[in-house]
């Protein structure tokens, strides 16, 4: 399989219970750094917010997760959030909960219904794509070889991502995980290529 679920685009979710109000954020992810960028963001914009509570998975291959309660109970907030991005079977994925408390406390299986039901609510909220997997590669060669390389790019419909032909010829480009293999054995036939 080269194919993966993730969401689209960004969206927002809803629920209250007790007076708390649980506010969910779900962000297409491509980077750990990109979700502490938008935690910080998040923690900026809610600074008065009681928690804020999150969780991800990350990568195609080896998926990386992380939850985090924030200091709510163990176990009540960023596993349930995390439940909800896994039974998704998403990947690439952040979602973050703003709670504000209400005055009511809920008990441990009633924060763990708010924090899945709001992470839930912005999943619906938002749109579930698949995605293909996808490899990066950069070769270099002469002038001589340009045609059977941009033939080569052509026919196993790679995605040329920057090109350079200066001295000598310089491609990066994006290709299909399914075809990585093939690609790469043709571009080795090719004399004087080399593969970086």
């Amino acid at each position: 399989m080269d194919t993966y679920l993730s969401i689209n685009t960004s969206s927002e979710g809803i629920y209250k219970e007790k007076g708390s109000r649980f506010t969910a954020f779900a962000y297409p992810l491509s980077s750990v750094d990109e979700a502490k960028s938008l935690l910080l963001d998040l923690r900026k914009q809610y600074h008065d917010a009681r928690h804020i509570c999150y969780a991800y998975a990350l990568g195609t291959e080896v998926v990386e997760i992380r939850a985090n309660d924030d200091g709510e109970p163990s176990g009540t907030a960023g596993r349930p959030i995390l439940g909800v991005i896994q039974s998704h079977r998403l990947t690439n994925v952040l979602i973050a909960v703003v709670r504000y408390f209400g005055g009511v406390k809920l008990g441990t299986s009633g924060l763990i219904n708010a924090y899945r039901e709001a992470a839930a609510d912005a999943l619906r909220n938002g749109e579930i794509v698949e995605r293909i997997v996808t490899k990066e590669h950069t070769v270099e060669f002469d002038y001589p070889q340009v045609n059977e390389v941009m033939r080569a790019i052509k026919d196993e419909n790679c995605e040329v991502i920057e090109q350079d032909f200066g001295l000598r010829c310089r491609l990066h480009f994006r290709i299909r995980k399914a075809s990585e293999e093939q690609m790469l054995v043709r571009l080795q036939k090719i004399e004087g290529l080399r593969l970086g």
